[in-house]
């Protein structure tokens, strides 16, 4: 079964219905881990070509060998957030692992709606009260809550992993994705400070922070340049690729990244030059 150095762990990624938390859930799954996805909800309209999130799970199950579970729940709800992790509990016990995925630019249209659901007025002073309230919560308000219910078993076990994924858009200014540009930048900050109140225990926190990445959403959500689009290998002027997310994620999971905490991971082929 090839490596399989996260055998014995669970690994619980938010927002892992598609895209790049989806991948992310594979990819630990090959690693051994039993996997948590985790959807907004049973129903929720999905982008064409997607599977369900129980097709997933199966394929997973399948692929890799190892148990996986889907949960569904609205996770900028403390109260949800609670009854999830309990959950997880019951079918897996501990919880090694926790990867902050859910999140995007995306105001109360939802996925379906207009740009892949990208609010009108995406910025820092037009956009509506509702958008503004929406993207704050899926994105910030979802990692604190996630953090908040999960993190203190791993202070008890002095033994976790946590990974919040932020973004390049969180470390420059942009007049468009203003708001998303600023809860990405805030879950960075917070990361830190979660890392820093974590080192006693032996826990880790971390950040990756993707640049642009050929997730179904990113492709229907902006014009694509066709000449970004080629396979890994040779140039890195060009999108990333959902598993090279995955693979940093697993590095810092993983033993290798033993000394490794609090820091802001850009995974973007060297497109930001700058100090995270």
């Amino acid at each position: 079964m090839g490596n399989r150095h996260l055998e014995g762990r669970t690994a619980w990624i938010t927002g892992s219905s598609r895209g790049i938390g989806r991948a992310i859930a594979a990819h630990l799954a090959s690693r051994g881990a039993r996997v948590v996805l985790h959807g907004s909800s049973v129903t929720a309209p999905r982008i064409a070509g997607v599977p369900a999130l129980p097709d997933t799970v199966r394929e997973i199950r399948s692929a890799h060998g190892v148990d996986a579970i889907d949960v569904y729940g609205d996770l900028s709800q403390a109260s949800t957030v609670k009854a999830v992790v309990a959950q997880i509990h019951e079918r897996f016990g501990d919880i090694d692992i926790l990867v902050n995925n859910a999140g995007g630019d995306i105001g109360t249209q939802g996925v379906t709606g207009v740009n892949a659901g990208k609010p009108e007025h995406n910025d820092a002073v037009f956009i509506g009260e509702d958008d503004l309230r929406a993207i704050l919560d899926r994105n910030l308000m979802t990692c604190i809550f996630a953090c908040r219910e999960v993190v203190p078993e791993m202070i008890q076990r002095k033994r976790g992993w946590v990974v919040n994924l932020g973004s390049v858009d969180g470390t420059a200014g942009i007049p468009e994705r203003a708001i998303y540009s600023t809860t990405k930048a805030a879950i960075h900050e917070y990361t830190r400070c979660l890392a820093a109140m974590l080192r006693p225990y032996g826990v880790h926190a971390n950040v990756v922070a993707p640049g642009g990445t050929m997730s179904e959403r990113f492709t229907v959500s902006r014009p694509i340049d066709p000449s970004r689009v080629v396979p890994v290998g040779g140039s890195l002027e060009r999108y990333g690729h959902m598993e090279e997310i995955a693979q940093v994620v697993e590095f810092l999971v993983s033993d290798a990244s033993s000394y490794i905490t609090g820091q802001v991971l850009r995974v973007d082929g060297g497109n930001q030059l700058w100090p995270a």
